[in-house]
């Protein structure tokens, strides 16, 4: 069962191997809790909650929960495990792809891209000025990543042609990738307070729920640049609207939102935010890997061999 959507490149994969149904892109959770029934696998996205009692809706003859995506905070994972099944994720494919957007939002933001095409396309521009749009540049600034994990590093990496400063904080220890990009490792509020861009990559989940709140924006340099690709809820939408409208930062970049689709009416309001869809890994290139690996992993579980990429595996 396809909840939603899956691109060819892996809905052709498991229809080789299995009867599969496709929700399409308009299901909603009760059609899907209809039609879920005696499906052997279920393959979910970031817009599909699976909770408990999609699972038992489900059936006992459901073996594995594909994530369409890297995050899976939208899969209540215990319940998966209480009843056994696997879950999966779609790793590293995407790395690339989000890791650019997030070199762009930083570039978009600080550049002021979005007040200025705005501008242009209201036909408010009136030619050359000195002191128009004046903007930062990301060259020879000071960039705290928060996570350092495959995305993070990959920004990182990406950010060795800017002449930047690298600093980072993280859960887990990556010494070897710390040394090979020449970064320094900090504790979060030591980095809040030292970097000019902040970009965060860390998975969402009760610890990291809304990890930058009013007390971290109070933490960041004035004027500072927020980016964030990873989800939604690591950031408290409220309290950044008041440290941008107040000049605390300069601007912000966001991918993510806490109740996706929706956006918060105060960023939507204001100028020095650049907002974009969840698009992260929209390349072709990354949405087909990532749509292998969710067959592969299907196709491996329901074999009876271990998944690639598990979350949870019993």
């Amino acid at each position: 069962m396809i909840a939603r959507y899956l691109p060819q490149a892996g809905s052709a994969l498991l229809a080789q191997h299995f009867e599969v149904d496709e929700g399409g892109a308009e299901a909603v959770a009760e059609a899907l809790r209809a039609r879920v029934a005696g499906a052997a696998a279920l393959v979910s996205d970031p817009t599909v909650r699976v909770d408990g009692a999609l699972l038992d809706a489900a059936g006992g003859l459901l073996k594995v929960v594909a994530n369409f995506a890297v995050g899976y905070d939208n899969i209540d994972v215990d319940a998966c495990q209480e009843r056994g099944i696997v879950v999966t994720n779609t790793p590293d494919v995407l790395t690339n792809a989000t890791a650019e957007l997030t070199v762009g939002l930083m570039l978009a933001a600080a550049r002021r891209l979005g007040e200025g095409e705005r501008l242009l396309r209201a036909g408010n521009w009136t030619g050359w000025e000195p002191g128009q749009l004046l903007g930062r540049e990301l060259s020879g600034s000071v960039v705290g990543i928060v996570g350092f994990g495959r995305i993070g590093s990959r920004v990182g990496e990406l950010l060795r042609g800017f002449d930047v400063t690298l600093l980072c904080t993280s859960r887990s220890s990556h010494p070897e990738e710390e040394s090979r990009l020449g970064a320094e490792r900090l504790p979060l509020d030591e980095l809040l307070a030292r970097s000019d861009f902040v970009t965060l990559h860390v998975p969402l989940d009760p610890e990291t729920h809304h990890l930058i709140d009013d007390a971290a924006l109070d933490r960041m340099k004035h004027g500072a640049v927020l980016v964030n690709t990873s989800r939604g809820g690591l950031v408290d939408s409220t309290a950044l609207a008041r440290a941008l409208e107040d000049g605390r930062l300069f601007a912000a970049g966001l991918d993510v939102y806490d109740h996706e689709p929706d956006v918060p009416d105060e960023l939507l309001a204001l100028e020095n935010v650049v907002l974009t869809p969840h698009m992260g890994s929209a390349t072709s290139r990354a949405r087909d890997g990532m749509a292998e690996l969710v067959a592969r992993n299907v196709i491996a579980v329901l074999a009876g061999r271990a998944p690639l990429t598990p979350v949870y595996a019993p």
